[in-house]
């Protein structure tokens, strides 16, 4: 029996800026994405909310749109109309398998759920965030030793420190180097926390779970731009 890759918790905008690879049926090998920040995906967990819905007439196909703040993605079924029940703005979670079609990558629908409590999405996005600050830095490790080496010793060091592949790294240098934008992000996980008068600052710091710096260097830019503001001294409200 196939052991079943595991659902990687992760953002929709990194699915799609990276780069898909195709699978092998005969040696039962499944297709992925490698990302920008060096995962290699093949079955995925993402949170969102559901935009858009197709039901097929015969009862035989089925999508949703899933957008999380960073993209979107289509989830399809060929089996039934798994997604009848959910309805356009609904915040669910959804795993499946990475597939790709007419270039388009979307993800073969496994499981669907409503997510009912705030917290558990605002948890999603911390972890996902989280790791996404501690990958950034082992690739931008990597970059910048590769102006100050041989391809091979590029290649030898990524793969005995991070046990980065050749093919991952290919993917990384080819990818633009930019700064995670935690923007989205940060302003969702505001206005979930927001019951009315704002959230204090020191709560941000407690539930986002991201260095001190990122978190003021993102605030700081949301309140300069002006979509954040003080409603009272110490907290933070969206516009």
């Amino acid at each position: 029996m196939v052991e079943r890759s595991p659902a990687v918790k992760i953002r929709i905008a990194d699915l799609m800026n990276g780069k898909y690879f195709y699978g092998n049926r005969e040696e039962m090998k499944p297709s992925y994405v490698i990302t920008s920040f060096s995962e290699r995906v093949s079955r995925v967990n993402i949170v969102g909310t559901v935009v858009d819905k197709f039901l097929g007439e015969d009862g035989n196909y089925s999508s949703v749109t899933i957008d999380d703040g960073t993209d979107a993605i289509r989830v399809k079924s060929f089996e039934g109309l798994p997604f009848e029940k959910f309805e356009l703005g609904e915040m669910v979670r959804v795993i499946g398998k990475l597939k790709e079609y007419n270039g388009e990558i979307y993800i073969a629908h496994e499981i669907m759920e409503k997510i009912g409590n705030v917290n558990d999405e605002i948890l999603f996005k911390t972890e996902v965030l989280d790791k996404l600050v501690k990958l950034k830095k082992i690739v931008d490790s990597v970059k910048a030793l590769s102006s100050q080496v041989e391809e091979t010793e590029l290649q030898s060091y990524a793969k005995e420190t991070y046990g980065i592949d050749d093919e991952t790294l290919s993917v990384i240098m080819e990818s633009k180097k930019k700064e995670i934008d935690y923007s989205p992000a940060v302003l969702e996980v505001i206005e979930k926390l927001d019951e009315g008068k704002g959230v204090e600052i020191k709560k941000l710091f407690e539930v986002l779970n991201l260095p001190e710096n990122v978190v003021e260097k993102t605030l700081d830019e949301l309140i300069n731009e002006g979509s954040l503001y003080e409603p009272t001294i110490g907290s933070l409200k969206k516009v």
